[in-house]
């Protein structure tokens, strides 16, 4: 494998992303008119500020609205908004004037006290007939309530924010047409503008959770497919090591016997040993270059399929095992998926090789191909006999060590599984030898 750090591949795969985000970006960008590009960009780098420095914008607000009141008070604007009959001295003006706009900078972080503070200064306010225009700041603090308190919250602002100017439209009915409608009319305005907001932004907020929700479930069904993935090239590898390392036992074993007697035979099992190690060295380094993070294109040969059957049982064949081979009924076009194929062929080949690994005495294997209009079943058998009765494992029952996982059946009974199909694996009657029998629907047996 490679020595290559792992931490490359994740950095890669996180860039193009990266890449294809900003391509998308810019082809939204395109159909956005410049001048409104120019202000969402104002703006997402106002709220970027904000977020990094929040009381520096509360205190810009602040010092705005404290600047504006006091100005208010010196210029003397606020009576041409007072009564005739005013009560307030100046200097009771400019400290409801303070006092209607210093607290703004805790107006994000406590409204609900920030209005229960200009509640009393707003009583006063209208009581003595000054009505000092600042007074229409306390709608800052409870539109920051609407914003983020419950609407039990809110009801409680909006009241603190109306009973003032209530008591000041029995004091002085005059005021009723002008100051407490237009009052109650701008807290109308701020609670429906703040609602709006409100909505708008838990929208954005659920549709920002629900993509990384969706980035989640994708990152764990990659998760899920690569480890499904590693368990198919974990079969894979014990069916080539398991196979060809039999074939090789059988060809080495031959050449041993043949070369007291025949050398020529013993030369021949040595090519045939060669060749099948090459072939094995082949599947497994395709196998693990597909694992390889340096080489995302590694070679991905194509699949056995129930064409290379012939060769299989040749190689088999020449390890000592004699296989005879019986084909009844023909396949209909498109009947068998190349997944299906591949499955019929793991599983001959787990048979025989079991055989070839297991079975003592003279033996003979059969192979036994029967095409239906709805099925496929295949029948490996062979006349080999031991010391026991072997299990589903491939070992004999009566062995010292216990069996192992069984993996090679139950890596037969998973591929069968995966395609509807069955699989039986046990002794012929009398013990007289063993048998696998594959049962596997055709792909047109499903609408």
């Amino acid at each position: 494998m490679s020595n290559r750090p792992r931490g490359r591949e994740p950095d890669r795969e996180r860039k193009r992303g990266q890449d294809r985000d900003r391509e998308q970006g810019r082809g939204t960008e395109d159909t956005v008119p410049p001048l409104t590009r120019i202000i969402r960009e104002a703006l997402d780098r106002l709220r970027a500020f904000d977020r990094r420095r929040p009381r520096v914008w509360d205190a810009a607000v602040t010092g705005f609205w404290t600047v504006a009141a006091v100005l208010d008070y010196t210029s003397g604007g606020w009576r041409n908004t007072a009564h005739d009959n005013v009560t307030a001295p100046e200097f009771l003006v400019l400290l409801m004037s303070l006092g209607f706009s210093l607290p703004l900078l805790w107006r994000r972080t406590h409204p609900l006290a920030v209005v229960l503070l200009m509640t009393p200064i707003s009583l006063v306010n209208i009581w003595t007939g000054a009505v000092v225009q600042a007074s229409l700041l306390q709608l800052i603090p409870v539109f920051q309530i609407v914003l983020r308190s419950s609407f039990r919250t809110v009801g409680a602002a909006a009241l603190l924010f109306v009973v003032p100017v209530l008591s000041g439209g029995v004091r002085i009915p005059s005021t009723w047409g002008q100051e407490v409608v237009s009052y109650v009319w701008g807290l109308v305005f701020v609670v429906l503008l703040g609602i709006a907001v409100r909505t708008r932004r838990e929208y954005t907020e659920a549709l920002v959770e629900r993509a990384h929700r969706l980035e989640r479930e994708r990152d764990q069904q990659a998760r899920l497919s690569a480890a499904a993935e590693r368990t198919r090239i974990a079969r894979e590898m014990h069916d080539i090591i398991g196979h060809n390392l039999s074939v090789i036992t059988g060809l080495a074993d031959g050449g041993a016997y043949a070369a007291r007697k025949n050398p020529e035979r013993a030369g021949q099992a040595l090519e045939a040993i060669g060749t099948t190690s090459r072939q094995a060295l082949s599947e497994l380094r395709r196998l693990l270059g597909v694992l390889r993070d340096d080489h995302p294109d590694a070679e991905r040969t194509p699949q056995p399929t129930l064409d290379e059957l012939a060769p299989l049982i040749e190689r088999v064949r020449r390890a000592g095992l004699p296989v005879h081979l019986e084909l009844n009924g023909e396949p209909t076009p498109r009947s068998l998926t190349p997944g299906r194929q591949l499955t019929v062929y793991r599983v001959i080949q787990e048979a025989l090789t079991n055989t070839l690994k297991h079975a003592t005495g003279p033996t003979s294997a059969t192979v036994a191909l029967t095409y239906s209009p709805t099925h496929l079943d295949a029948r490996i058998t062979d006349t080999g006999t031991g010391t026991g009765t072997r299990t589903e494992g491939g070992r004999t029952a009566d062995t010292e060590e216990a069996p192992p996982a069984a993996q090679g059946i139950m890596g037969m009974r998973e591929r069968a599984a995966l395609y509807d199909g069955s699989l039986e694996a046990g002794p012929l009657p009398d013990d007289t030898g063993w048998q696998v029998q594959l049962r596997l629907p055709l792909e047109e047996s499903h609408p």
